[in-house]
């Protein structure tokens, strides 16, 4: 008989207020089993229940109804028996900056009793399967984020446990360190058995899992192996350009226009694909748009965004209403200049962060920085918002020198942290009030502003709620809307589509779009690397220097590779760059 090492039976998990009101109902009726020595991913857009599914698992809540066994343990009554068997890896894992590599696994290994006598030969396992052999007596705050992300992962298996669960544990990591953190973890699950429970926001990430479970609303929609679950979108997936010269993001948004028969669209590798609806035909959609349409293998992805579409809650009301575009009028770019850097220099002691770069950003344009963890795009990014002074070479923003005039720059701008850093206390409402007296807006002005920033990011029906309570998805939208509460020139981004859900990154894109449109500029920073397919033109940068700058479809040509995805065009170009690098040192 097959041994389940996790099993649930119609799990449910309410969240009440203290009076016994319902708050929300995280999981209903959840079932799910999961055999020993599998590697399973769990995926779903934000409030699906994932995290919360997976801190019932590590015993740290009890459930309001239904069963829940681990290891064949009862998760209700033996919570502690089954904490100190296995190991959980949080979205935000509690690393301890002013300790060392060895310091932090050494304290995990007294936390969790691991012996002296066995720890050394774990620690070295772990170090060189992780490539922190080099750095143990580096702090963990100087590492790198995917460095700090492996190190998290280390402390955590310093024991051998029966079972790992990781939340989310590539968020805010760069193509390269993902790829290493799976190689890891499959090396784990082929030569140890491991057990690993894994929530993730990256599709492609799934795909490496022998089972994969949907969920929505705390309930499963489907599960099954990638393959199985592939076949949900088969035969509705198909591939679209236009031969003009219109971003694929605009051509994307017009297939999105037409909610009547398509289910979903997405830029894919200088073209956008697209999925029709169940009932719908390809004759359907080329009726609104008369373009040669191909078709195109279905994709994990492509069943998520499906399977959402088809949920009961997937109300077409709560979505997004844009400004329709055109594919006859012109998405030129303007000869406008918005932002100038020549030879830019950022120095941290000894240290070059960034060596002369340079480049410009011109009026409306979507431009997109990107690099590995400690490539230097987050400091080039500081620069440009004004938050870092430059060491040496040229910075204009908006046509002011940032050099001499950083604080008139900055009134020109927008920005939006990788991480939420509005208020978590204050209502949206309160926020947006907050944010716009500090942009110099009051009275009547101000609050035309929030009617509109309000109006636009749907938020209304959320305006009296906490902005520490709203989903991921609206958390993104409120930075957005205070970001633009006082019309900026020039709009950065960093990160912001990090741990948000497919589904929302749509939406976010849609925004920008949108924005762009109308004449802002937008800087952005991502680690989705199929979102650079959305910009106009990119740079990439990795220790400090730039390697590629221009349209995706001229990177994508310089490789070589004019059908490979970005992600595999990010990989190339990066490593290719430290080849040579390493051959000249």
């Amino acid at each position: 008989m097959e041994t389940h090492i996790v099993q649930a039976r119609q799990l449910t998990k309410d969240f009440k207020a203290k009076n016994g009101t319902l708050i929300a109902r995280a999981l209903d009726a959840l079932n799910f089993s999961m055999s020993q020595g599998t590697l399973i991913a769990i995926i779903g857009p934000d409030g699906a229940g994932k995290t919360t599914f997976m801190r019932l698992v590590a015993g740290l809540m009890l459930p309001t109804s239904g069963e829940l066994s681990v290891l064949g343990l009862d998760a209700s009554r033996r919570a502690q028996e089954i904490q100190e068997r296995i190991s959980y890896m949080p979205q935000k894992f509690g690393l301890y900056e002013d300790l060392s590599v060895s310091e932090n696994m050494n304290l995990y290994a007294d936390l969790h009793g691991v012996k002296n006598d066995v720890r050394q030969k774990r620690f070295d396992q772990l170090l060189d399967m992780t490539g922190l052999s080099a750095f143990t007596e580096r702090l963990a705050g100087k590492l790198s984020g995917g460095m700090k992300q492996k190190l998290g992962l280390a402390c955590t298996l310093v024991r051998s446990p029966e079972l790992l669960l990781l939340d989310e544990p590539t968020v805010g990591v760069d193509p390269l360190s993902r790829r290493e953190l799976w190689e890891i973890l499959t090396q784990l699950v082929r030569e140890e058995k491991l057990s690993v429970i894994v929530n993730t926001a990256y599709m492609d990430e799934a795909e490496l899992c022998s089972h994969v479970y949907v969920m929505n609303r705390g309930r499963i929609l489907a599960h099954g192996s990638p393959q199985e679950l592939k076949a949900i979108a088969r035969g509705r997936c198909f591939l679209t350009q236009t031969e003009k010269h219109i971003p694929t993001r605009i051509l994307q948004g017009k297939l999105l226009d037409d909610r009547e028969h398509i289910v979903d669209a997405v830029p894919e590798a200088g073209k956008v694909r697209f999925i029709i609806r169940k009932n719908a035909s390809l004759s359907d959609v080329q009726r609104e748009i008369p373009l040669p349409m191909t078709a195109a293998e279905e994709r994990l992805e492509d069943a998520f965004m499906v399977l959402l579409h088809e949920d009961k809650c997937e109300d077409e009301n709560h979505l997004m209403n844009f400004v329709p575009l055109s594919l006859e009028r012109e998405y030129a770019v303007s000869d406008n200049v918005d932002i100038e850097v020549r030879e830019l220099v950022r120095k941290f002691g000894d240290f070059v962060a960034v060596d002369k770069t340079s480049f410009e950003v011109h009026k409306g344009e979507v431009f997109g920085l990107l690099g590995p963890n400690g490539a230097g795009k987050t400091t080039t990014f500081r620069m440009l918002c004004g938050l870092l002074p430059i060491s040496g070479g040229f910075l204009s923003v908006a046509g002011v020198n940032l050099r001499t005039a950083r604080t008139q720059a900055r009134n020109n701008i927008g920005y939006v942290a990788q991480k939420f850093s509005l208020y978590g206390d204050l209502s949206v409402e309160e926020n947006l009030s907050f944010f716009g007296g500090a942009y110099g807006l009051y009275g009547k002005k101000l609050q035309q502003r929030m009617d509109e920033v309000l109006r636009e990011f749907h938020l209304g029906e959320q305006e009296k709620t906490a902005a520490g309570k709203l989903p991921g998805g609206y958390k993104q939208r409120l930075s957005m809307a205070a970001a633009l509460l006082h019309e900026p020139q020039i709009l950065f981004l960093d990160e912001p589509t990090s741990g948000i859900d497919p589904l929302a990154r749509r939406d976010f894109w849609r925004q920008i779009t949108d924005l762009s449109a109308r004449g802002t500029t937008i800087i952005v920073t991502t680690h989705f690397m199929e979102e650079a397919e959305y910009c106009d033109r990119m740079m990439i940068q990795d220790q400090g220097k730039l390697l590629a700058i221009g349209t995706p479809q001229e990177i994508r040509a310089a490789t070589g590779g004019e059908n490979l995805s970005m992600n595999e065009v990010f990989i190339r170009i990066v490593e290719k760059a430290r080849a040579k690098g390493g051959e000249q040192a």
